[in-house]
């Protein structure tokens, strides 16, 4: 058992070593000329002991370490849901998402989602001043969250989508500090190399046009104090990719399957490993996740799915 402050000297050795790898801009040389090979982004799992998630978290895994490729993006909501559960239960969710994604065997690269926030909501009963609060669980126990990293002559940039809010919720959107970061991250690449992005809540999405009203995300809806749908300041954001060699940005968080192209980027929004929360199809995706193909430069994807069959159907 860990004493009180042996476990805080962890927690700030965590979370300085992850500002340190958020803060590192790995050089580009020019002279890497781009190569090809395959990875896989894989989203929006949201792990927990009921429906059969584990189960089906494990069979999408199964299928996805039998391709050959370098490394998997996991793009968020790693687990259901740290937001408004307590320690044991948060612990327990994040235990059983690791011994999962060892089916992978795999380098997984992390992206933090909204469900990855530990004790936010109020109802969770976790106080504000708690160990692990909020981002520092996903910090300890999964990794930094933003960074970037280099890869056969592709650099690859994870940011974070989720800024708590005052009223103990969250919204979507870029923080000051994180521009600031993307921007000299970007200055520092080699002109001309291939840049991908990766976040969990979409940057650029047309979900809000075509949800059913009434339905979650629909632009018809009454719209919710703080934005969760889309990034609210992707006006920000976009300028500073669109000055660059950016191939894709790859999203999740609406379960959906979608590709929007933007001023010469691709906003490619992949279906979850969970389909509709493990109730089936959400607006006709089913349960799966995105394989991505670089070939000199060049990006191709396509959609997997594994044939889960929801123990409690609720299509959408």
């Amino acid at each position: 058992m860990l004493s009180m402050d042996r476990r805080r000297f962890l927690s700030f050795t965590a979370m300085t070593a992850g500002s340190m790898v958020a803060g590192a801009s790995p050089l580009l040389a020019a002279s890497e000329a781009p190569s090809s090979f395959d990875y896989l982004f894989i989203t929006d799992t949201h792990i927990q002991p009921e429906l059969a998630a584990a189960h089906g978290c494990r069979r999408a895994f199964r299928k996805a370490a039998a391709m050959r490729v370098d490394f998997a993006i996991q793009g968020g909501d790693h687990v259901f849901d740290a937001l408004a559960v307590d320690r044991e239960r948060a612990n327990t969710l994040f235990d059983l998402y690791t011994q999962t994604e060892q089916s992978l065997g795999l380098k997984v690269h992390h992206t933090i989602g909204n469900h990855d926030h530990f004790g936010l909501f109020a109802k969770s009963g976790v106080p504000a001043n708690s160990l692990g609060y909020g981002k520092q669980m996903y910090r300890e126990r999964v990794g930094p969250t933003y960074y970037s990293f280099n890869h056969k002559g592709y650099h690859f940039i994870v940011l974070d989508t989720i800024q708590p809010t005052q009223a103990r919720s969250w919204e979507a959107r870029i923080d000051a500090a994180q521009i600031e970061w993307l921007r000299t991250d970007l200055s520092k690449i080699a002109a001309g190399a291939p840049v991908i992005v990766t976040t969990h809540v979409p940057l650029v999405t047309g979900f809000a046009s075509y949800a059913p009203p009434g339905s979650k995300g629909s632009a018809i809806t009454t719209p919710l104090a703080h934005p969760q749908l889309v990034v609210i300041n992707a006006h920000e954001v976009l300028p500073l990719l669109e000055k660059h060699n950016v191939l894709a940005v790859f999203q999740g968080h609406t379960h959906i399957n979608e590709v929007v192209s933007f001023r010469g980027i691709q906003y490619i929004t992949s279906g979850a490993v969970c389909g509709n929360w493990w109730h089936g199809t959400h607006f006709g995706t089913p349960e799966g996740f995105t394989v991505v193909s670089l070939r000199n430069g060049k990006l191709t994807h396509r959609y997997e799915t594994y044939g889960f069959r929801t123990v409690e159907p609720q299509n959408t």
